[in-house]
């Protein structure tokens, strides 16, 4: 009895002291076609703190999205691989966006706004944001070094996993990955 009461209280006390992203480690192994390329962190890392903007020039920052799962994407309008990329983000937010989960855009260095509604309106996308990093700052804390870049945030704000490159977010076995991600809340 006095074994199995010291088990209980050191598993409690082991379960404690799994970082946040524990969790996630076990989805490793489930990663198919892009999501392949997609880091599960072992550990949540901090999240970038600079603000960015809306297109009409409001400030917004990444703790704004805190209580819900956030896929942050950074691109820019010369960025070829995310021309590619930008419509099946749009059809990722378009059947998983709500309360748990939103897919944010965001163009990151001199990306003018005139080429910013092009660029969506050619490849016909109008359920995403058109938010901006002008200055790149965000990106810079963020540490995207190329584009395009994508970031899963946890409902606590902290970066989960990252992509590099771009990927078919609309395909079965991202929404599966990011539908499973998004219930261990």
């Amino acid at each position: 009895m006095k074994n199995a009461l010291g088990l209980l209280v050191y598993t409690a006390a082991l379960a404690l002291a799994i970082p946040a992203n524990a969790e996630l480690a076990d989805l490793t192994e489930a990663r198919e076609g892009d999501m392949k390329k997609l880091n599960l962190h072992s550990e949540a890392k901090p999240a970038g703190e600079a603000d960015f903007e809306s297109f009409e020039g409001a400030a917004l920052n990444l703790s704004d999205y805190e209580g819900k799962w956030v896929l942050v994407n950074f691109w820019a309008t010369w960025c070829a691989p995310c021309r590619k990329e930008m419509p099946a983000l749009a059809e990722l937010q378009d059947e998983l966006g709500g309360e748990d989960f939103e897919v944010v855009t965001i163009a990151t260095g001199r990306n003018p706004k005139p080429a910013m509604e092009s660029f969506f309106s050619e490849i016909g996308v109008d359920s995403l944001p058109l938010h901006r990093d002008p200055g790149s700052a965000l990106a810079r804390q963020m540490g995207v070094l190329g584009l395009p870049i994508t970031v899963i945030l946890n409902p606590e704000g902290q970066e989960v996993a990252r992509l590099t490159g771009d990927a078919d977010w609309a395909a079965p076995e991202a929404k599966a990955l990011l539908t499973e991600i998004v219930s261990r809340r």
